[in-house]
């Protein structure tokens, strides 16, 4: 396990894999995460089975809960909330093999939360602090301050 670290982060796990992360002081890593060579800020909270890929960037101060998978080409920035078994994609083609193939990138911009379930699909901004509701497919950006909601995610109101 090769990893970089601010002492004192907090390994609350017995059994994980981390490999060429740099992450933050106060940190708190929960047991079953998959952590391979991303970059998380201090502060931050990760939950039992969290799988960070290659090249993902958090912010300091995000919460990511269970199940949350988060792949190569994600970048999310300060303070925000990811829920439980959010997915992001990071491929609108997915293939088996591909040698000419680039993961297309999403941001999560400050302050956002995403809700339980929400499924990304590549490519989009999701604005500082919105809101995506449990359960939405999130296919376009989702402008800063609003709260989207459905299959596909649609405006619902503005942040209050």
């Amino acid at each position: 396990m090769n990893f970089v670290f601010a002492e004192p982060m907090k390994l609350l796990a017995k059994y994980y894999i981390i490999e060429d992360a740099d992450i933050g002081e106060n940190t708190i890593i929960r047991d079953f995460v998959n952590i391979h060579g991303c970059k998380i800020g201090k502060d931050c909270k990760i939950a039992p089975f969290v799988d960070i890929q290659k090249g993902v960037f958090i912010g300091n101060r995000c919460k990511i809960e269970p199940f949350a998978f988060i792949p190569t080409g994600v970048t999310i920035e300060d303070d925000v909330f990811i829920g439980q078994h959010v997915c992001f994609m990071n491929d609108k083609t997915p293939k088996a093999y591909d040698p000419t193939w680039k993961p297309i990138p999403t941001l999560v911009k400050k302050g956002a939360s995403i809700g339980a379930g929400a499924i990304i699909i590549c490519g989009v901004t999701i604005g500082e602090g919105s809101l995506v509701g449990a359960g939405a497919v999130v296919t376009k950006d989702v402008p800063p301050n609003t709260v989207v909601v459905g299959n596909p995610a649609e405006f619902l109101r503005e942040v209050k």
